[in-house]
């Protein structure tokens, strides 16, 4: 299993939202490469990168700073970095692949423009990622701000079908706010999708990074995780240990 530790950006600054929610907001460094270098130096291979700026349609402003953040974090040796956050187009796809980034997260345009995201997955293949939030069994998209009219399971098996090889599944009642993991939810999005998942939002504990490794291979490709290290309730260096432990 691997561990991602996040990056969320708004306007060049790194946060977290509550169950997403843009008016629920921490700022905790406006350094967002010198985080990624943090995560680097205790350990980390992955990154996982959300330009919320251009998830949320914010300022030209906002997105060139997320961007310019974004080009630097992709340019520090040793790690791999998962993006998602406003990929609209192949073109977005492109520039981010450009830029550097290992693989490629796609949410809403999964549901909005299927026919776009199943060209883009027999152009870039295993580098894209379907990126599903849901809540209570039902897909949220735009910065999950909209409701798709369209369950979890739904599009899950739909995009099996466009061909996508990595998914992750973000549980919004508990993105962001440290409240433990339902192993059982990501059982299930793995035995729907038929390939094992990345699991995101709620994790508070290392228990709750035992737990999702204990699932085995087959289940869980990686987990990502937040505010639980921005607030201190572990290190990532225990977050990797408990994970080789579980092994």
């Amino acid at each position: 299993m691997t561990l991602l530790p996040a990056i969320d950006l708004v306007a060049g600054q790194v946060v977290r939202l509550q169950r997403g929610d843009r008016s629920r907001m921490d700022i905790y460094s406006t350094d967002p490469v010198d985080v990624a270098e943090g995560f680097r130096q205790a350990g980390a291979r992955w990154i996982h990168v959300v330009n919320l700026s251009a998830a949320f349609g914010e300022d030209e402003d906002a997105c060139a700073k997320n961007f310019a953040a974004i080009k630097r974090i992709c340019a520090i040796e040793g790690v791999s970095v998962d993006l998602g956050g406003g990929i609209h187009s192949l073109d977005d796809v492109k520039r981010m692949v450009d830029l550097g980034a290992a693989r490629i997260a796609m949410g809403t345009m999964l549901v909005r423009n299927p026919d776009l995201a199943a060209e883009a997955v027999a152009s870039y293949g295993s580098v894209l990622v379907a990126d599903v939030a849901g809540d209570k069994g039902e897909v949220r998209i735009s910065g999950w701000r909209d409701n798709a009219s369209l369950t979890v399971d739904e599009l899950v098996a739909r995009l099996v079908g466009l061909g996508f090889q990595h998914l992750v599944y973000t549980d919004i009642a508990r993105d962001g706010m440290q409240t433990g993991i339902d192993p059982a939810t990501y059982k299930h999005i793995a035995a729907v999708a038929g390939f094992p998942v990345i699991a995101s939002g709620g994790i508070a504990t290392l228990q709750d990074i035992r737990a999702l490794a204990t699932l085995g291979p087959h289940v869980i490709e990686g987990v990502i995780v937040g505010r639980a290290l921005y607030e201190h309730a572990f290190t990532l260096q225990d977050a990797l240990f408990a994970v080789g432990s579980a092994r």
